[in-house]
């Protein structure tokens, strides 16, 4: 059933995004925030959801890398379908918009993604995040060495001429040609250093081009060292950048993110999820080779880490008790970071007026997930 056009969802208490509301209530007009006001100033003739006892009500989650979820790989299937599997697994834990991941793979691979979300029109799936192929063969990660390469000429013009919504591309920025980056982020593409072996001069340049995004800090980059401070210095240095971190005390020491959230830059949580993440099975195919769930890390036979098996809601229970962050603060680095990281700062991650009506209702105790509404729909 459709959602009435004007209606209301109640809780004990109302993160808007900047603030806590108690005995609150977020009115929507179809798929906007029309208002927050406290419960008892409800107009009497508007319908109203209102949430058990002790539940938050918060903007919802948005991820900028997930790889997969619900037993669905998007380097399996870069299609719309496998698009909407993944995102409808992830809504279970609070996210109600991401970026479907495609890592390192075949040029096919790549133009049957951005061609895939190109047609959709769903409010959860915001474009693409394509992390690869342009990566540095000194720090793959679990990426497949076969594939990474250099963008061509022709990955450009694909690249510009996509209308894939949000379009995020991680790349080593050593590994660019000269002026591809100012290129990108001139046409409004996102640009990441992720799987990169770049010094600071480096990484500082591609600041200077344009570059915006640190994929997982810490993972698969240059590491801080007393001769090169590499991209992890320039990163954190820099106020107007933001960096992912996979809050699973597994990807990164918590003492290593405690140090990055003393820096200037604006961390996102991200959960560089894989198909176990809301699926039965724990085991699955990437690149022809096994990874299995153990222990909750995914690796390969080798050991080598192979995403991350995480949900927003417990990256963001592990950001309060593993890294010791106020749960506002953990909310926002869900919700409003990643927006304006996206340029969507002005629609998304805030429950405000003309703001999108996505929702997410949590024990804010154990980050269990409640409901979530996506455009105003539950």
């Amino acid at each position: 059933m459709s959602a009435p056009a004007r209606h209301a969802v109640a809780a004990d208490y109302v993160f808007d995004g900047i603030a806590v509301h108690r005995g609150a209530a977020v009115v929507i007009e179809g798929d906007t925030v029309a208002a927050v006001v406290p419960r008892k100033e409800l107009s009497a003739g508007v319908p109203v959801r209102q949430m058990p006892r002790g539940l938050w009500l918060a903007p919802g989650f948005i991820d900028i890398q997930v790889n997969g979820g619900g037993d669905v790989l998007f380097n399996d299937a870069p299609t719309a379908e496998a698009a909407r599997a993944i995102a409808a697994a992830h809504r279970k834990f609070g996210t109600t918009s991401l970026l479907p991941t495609l890592i390192t793979d075949a040029p096919d691979k790549m133009k049957a993604a951005l061609a895939a979300i190109g047609e959709m029109k769903e409010p959860s799936i915001l474009g693409i995040h394509l992390e690869g192929p342009f990566i540095s063969p000194a720090k793959p990660g679990v990426h497949a060495p076969r594939y990474i390469r250099k963008p061509a000429t022709e990955d450009e013009a694909l690249l510009l001429a996509s209308r894939a919504g949000v379009t995020l591309v991680t790349l080593a920025p050593e590994e660019a040609p000269p002026g591809f980056i100012a290129r990108l982020t001139k046409a409004g593409i996102r640009v990441c250093l992720g799987h990169s072996n770049a010094t600071y001069a480096q990484t500082k340049a591609a600041l200077a081009e344009g570059l915006t995004g640190f994929t997982h800090l810490f993972n698969a980059m240059r590491p801080l060292e007393s001769r090169e401070p590499g991209p992890i210095a320039a990163a954190l240095e820099s106020s107007n950048a933001f960096f992912g971190m996979i809050v699973d005390g597994i990807h990164v020491a918590p003492a290593m993110l405690k140090l990055a959230l003393r820096g200037l830059a604006q961390p996102m949580l991200v959960t560089d999820a894989m198909p176990p993440a809301g699926g039965a099975r724990s085991t699955f195919r990437l690149y022809d080779e096994d990874i299995s769930l153990r222990d909750n890390r995914l690796t390969r036979a080798d050991g080598t880490l192979a995403g991350a098996h995480l949900t927003m809601a417990q990256a963001i229970r592990n950001c309060v008790d593993l890294l010791g962050v106020p749960l506002t603060d953990a909310l926002r680095f869900a919700s409003s970071n990643p927006a304006r990281f996206l340029g969507l700062g002005d629609k998304l991650g805030r429950l405000a007026p003309n703001y999108r009506a996505d929702i997410v209702a949590f024990d804010p105790a154990t980050l269990d997930v409640a409901a979530t509404w996506v455009a105003g729909r539950a």
